[in-house]
């Protein structure tokens, strides 16, 4: 399997627009390996990991790059920035941070040697959503393989 990474600076997001999210394909079953998540200001934030079954209205395409083999095809999955207007439905994953109240506070998800899948099914998707309070931008990596 071809493994993947993409990440960026988002901004502040929601309890119901993810900050950014992993979107599959309807021919494609991306694993996550790994989501980091840091904080780009002095004020704390709570972050949870959700399941989306629906589109939304996602931000830009965040670049993909081919970890293990550059010379390999091109990811099917992409890495979406901050959703805007409309929020996708969202399923809580169980899985909470809470990023401290300093830059550079962070957090990483691991999900061990079967990864964390994405469904595969057109808008499926996992993502990091506010869990309670104010947003703040972050940066966010997503490494998964396909």
């Amino acid at each position: 399997m071809a493994r993947f990474a993409a990440g960026g600076l988002t901004t502040a997001g929601s309890t119901t627009l993810p900050i950014a999210a992993l979107v599959g394909s309807a021919s494609c079953k991306p694993k996550i390996y790994e989501i980091g998540v840091f904080n780009t200001t002095s004020t704390a934030v709570a972050l949870k990991l959700v399941r989306m079954t629906t589109a939304g209205t996602p931000g830009a395409t965040l670049t993909s790059e081919r970890v293990s083999d550059p010379e390999g095809p091109a990811s099917l999955a992409t890495l979406k920035n901050t959703y805007t207007s409309t929020g996708p439905t969202l399923t809580d994953l169980g899985f909470r941070c809470q990023l401290g109240a300093a830059i550079g506070s962070g957090f990483v998800w691991t999900f061990g040697a079967d990864g964390l899948p994405v469904l595969v099914a057109a808008n499926a998707a996992v993502g990091i959503v506010v869990e309670n309070g104010t947003g703040q931008a972050c940066q966010v990596y997503f490494a998964w393989w396909e």
